[in-house]
């Protein structure tokens, strides 16, 4: 064809940086953010965070947002709002298209014009805030006290099955038959390079133990350290221990501000920059990271436990009902293990080399107070 028409066809290449899927994780636990209502209340939160939901949108014309809310009794989406039947947001225009900001198909909902504010800006606003006001009012008593923690585990199980799906979707597409991505190219995409995209997850935690979830939590964990994605937290109230991990195991900022009502300015600060851009920077790291673990049996963190030769459990005592781990249902000594004395090798002493010795020379040494006779 180049000889036919006389034209150059070049493959087309975008210069910038990568776009970049940034997944919130927002904890919603009612108890624990009655404890911050004083210094930091939800509605500032919710304000501050969208502030800097739009600063990243605004970054980069490719860049992707996710929120998830991490309530107590379920894990719900906040933005983009699930294509159901029974979606929060009730006035849907008739025609269902495939966003291009979020790669989700879904219907856009009918915003009113809005000539001071950003199209996108005023989208992510809307279904944040009715998703979540659906959450409150689907939120019973019976729901608070059932338990007073919050689901992270779901949470960021949503999380990364959304950025893998974002993955699969700015994979290159390739024109073999093979590659089941081959069906999104059409005549002008085909000649264009599809960017790799950078996906992170960030989590604005208020909840103190969460130990129960121990197991879903670091299985998530270790997902993301394989497929690199780092996971930033920001801890605004209580402390956990398995979050320290989460942020030190996958290259993540790990951050806990002493004054709360300054939370735009940490987001801003410490959050904004991408995978790409903190090549170049200084980031804060979290310090001193406990590596302690929970147990299974009772969910607490532990210094000294028993872990089980078969799948690895964790216990905090040895006194297992009937000697049975209480994962696999494998036989296990640990009482014996308990009372038996741990042998001890003690270390065999090298004789040390004294200073200035040399090698001795057979022949070569002079008697004890002997002299040598000078010829004048």
């Amino acid at each position: 064809m180049n000889a036919i028409d006389g034209t150059d066809r070049q493959v087309r290449t975008e210069e910038g940086p990568p776009p970049s899927l940034l997944a919130v994780v927002l904890d919603t636990n009612p108890h624990a953010w009655a404890h911050l209502s004083t210094t930091l209340p939800f509605s500032s939160c919710i304000a501050a965070l969208l502030i800097f939901i739009n600063a990243h949108l605004a970054s980069g014309n490719g860049n992707e947002v996710a929120v998830i809310a991490s309530h107590t009794h379920r894990a719900e989406w906040l933005y983009p709002t699930p294509h159901t039947t029974n979606s929060p947001l009730h006035s849907y225009s008739t025609d269902t298209t495939e966003d291009g900001t979020n790669g989700v198909a879904q219907r856009d909902p009918k915003i009113p014009e809005n000539p001071n504010k950003y199209r996108p800006f005023a989208t992510v606003e809307q279904c944040l805030l009715s998703n979540f006001s659906s959450l409150l009012n689907r939120t019973s008593e019976t729901h608070l006290a059932a338990t007073p923690t919050t689901l992270i585990g779901g949470a960021l199980s949503l999380a990364l099955a959304y950025i893998a799906k974002s993955v699969l979707r700015h994979s290159p597409v390739d024109t073999g038959l093979e590659n089941p991505l081959s069906a999104l190219a059409d005549s002008e995409s085909s000649h264009a390079t599809r960017v790799p995209l950078t996906s992170r997850i960030l989590i604005v935690s208020v909840s103190g133990d969460l130990a129960n979830q121990y197991i879903p939590v670091m299985n998530s964990i270790f997902a993301a350290q394989r497929k690199r994605i780092p996971i930033d937290i920001l801890k605004l109230a209580g402390d956990t221990v398995l979050l320290q991990q989460a942020s030190d195991a996958t290259g993540g900022v790990y951050m806990k501000p002493e004054q709360p009502e300054g939370l735009l300015q940490y987001l801003m600060m410490g959050f904004l920059p991408d995978a790409t851009a903190r090549r170049a920077l200084v980031m804060p790291g979290a310090g001193g990271v406990d590596f302690r673990a929970a147990c299974f049996c009772h969910r607490k963190v532990v210094d000294i436990g028993f872990v089980c030769s078969v799948c690895l459990s964790i216990f905090c005592e040895p006194n297992l009902p009937n000697n049975l781990c209480l994962t696999c249902s494998s036989y296990l000594s640990l009482r014996a293990a308990q009372t038996a004395t741990p042998a001890l090798v003690q270390r065999v002493k090298k004789k040390r080399k004294k200073v200035g010795a040399g090698p001795a020379t057979p022949g070569a040494s002079t008697p004890a107070g002997s002299s040598t006779p000078v010829h004048r």
